[in-house]
């Protein structure tokens, strides 16, 4: 099996900052992409961040230059630096990866469980 265990989530004041971490684990040949995605309340899921396992990343127009996505290949973990944030950052945030199994011949869509962040005063 492969598992997405993300955790670093919290409450924090506007202007503050955060770190979100994910690990996968598991039965596990490679990982392509890994990103990461956030749901606010009564709105849909919504793409936040992504990263190549070369190192491109891609980001949201709403988190540029305040977030950055980073990931650890040889700890098969991906991270979310989280500066400038403000009361509309407030959601739960999940981490995502295209994980390629041992004997399987294509990579599947993988998801954490969520960590909530809270932005308030």
């Amino acid at each position: 099996q492969v598992q997405l265990v993300g955790s670093g989530g919290g409450l924090v004041q506007p202007g503050g900052s955060l770190t979100l971490s994910c690990v996968a684990s598991g039965s596990i040949l490679s990982i392509n992409a890994m990103g990461w995605y956030r749901q606010a309340p009564g709105k849909q899921r919504e793409l936040v961040a992504t990263i190549t396992s070369g190192g491109s990343t891609m980001y949201a127009d709403s988190v540029k230059g305040r977030f950055t996505i980073s990931r650890d290949n040889a700890k098969r973990t991906v991270y979310l630096q989280m500066s400038s944030l403000a009361p509309e950052d407030t959601a739960v945030y999940y981490c995502a990866a295209q994980i390629r199994r041992f004997g399987s011949m294509r990579s599947s869509d993988y998801w954490g469980q969520g960590t909530q962040v809270t932005v308030s005063s």
